[in-house]
């Protein structure tokens, strides 16, 4: 999980407004590649941060600078259009903030090397100015490549990215199955679709939700958590109408490269 950085500007508007430095306790889900895992943690982050998040309730702007889940309106249909324009894939501009533009506004700040929360603050709009797109490894033909260090998932068709959804891969964390301790990492390497299940997955480590499988038992497929950092035991995971749509629009069939890195 990153950490925004300090930004000076902030810190004055917060050190005239007489707010001290502090921390701020986070509770953490992490769950596991094929279902939420039950552990919680607790951590701190700077009271100056530069997130959009922190950026914003440090300066005391207005509300409605920055959107967020639960918001509406037509700046939210504009930026759901800036984000499917560049190929970030949401549900539609319908001017609702919902789940699946909260997670492109993920992939677009990782894209982007910006705090990833979620958010689309001052701070995210003004980088939406600079149209990133995240490159790819595949320069010809399709693949489905797995971005560890940014958390993407990035459709290749014709040697050129055409979809880029955020993910949350292998949490690193030990994790007991069958009396054995297993370390959650996601595999890399070249791998292929092998098989599907157009449906859930009970598993023992968990529910899987459309799981598309590219070794063994590791799938892209669909989850109701998919937090800003790796938490899975090693699958990837995406929101469920993402998945949905990876199917619909067949943009994982079965003998389609993987690449993962």
């Amino acid at each position: 999980m990153r950490y925004p950085k300090l930004v000076s500007t902030v810190v004055a508007v917060a050190a005239a407004a007489g707010i001290g430095a502090g921390s701020i306790g986070i509770a953490v889900a992490a769950s596991g590649p094929e279902a939420p895992a039950a552990q919680t943690v607790s951590s701190t982050v700077p009271a100056a941060s530069g997130s959009d998040t922190a950026l914003f309730a440090m300066a005391g702007g207005p509300a409605a600078t920055a959107l967020r889940e639960g918001s509406s309106g037509p700046a939210v249909k504009k930026l759901q259009q800036q984000l499917l324009d560049l190929g970030y894939w949401n549900t539609g501009a319908d001017g609702q903030y919902g789940q699946t533009t909260a997670q492109a506004v993920m992939a677009y700040q990782s894209a982007a090397g910006i705090d990833v929360d979620g958010v689309a603050g001052p701070q995210t709009q003004a980088a939406l100015a600079k149209k990133v797109r995240p490159a790819v490894r595949t320069t010809s033909g399709n693949a489905v490549e797995i971005d560890l260090g940014k958390q993407l998932i990035k459709i290749v068709e014709n040697g050129k990215l055409r979809y880029t959804f955020h993910t949350s891969t292998g949490s690193g964390q030990p994790y007991g199955q069958d009396g054995n301790t297993y370390t959650a990492t996601t595999p890399t390497g070249t791998f292929t679709i092998e098989r599907g299940i157009d449906g859930m997955r009970v598993s023992k480590l968990g529910e899987l939700w459309r799981p598309r499988y590219f070794y063994a038992g590791y799938a892209i497929h669909g989850s109701n958590s998919i937090p800003n950092y790796p938490a899975s035991h090693g699958c990837a995971r995406l929101s469920n109408a993402a998945i949905d749509f990876i199917w619909s629009a067949d943009l994982a069939p079965i003998g389609r490269t993987v690449l993962v890195y």
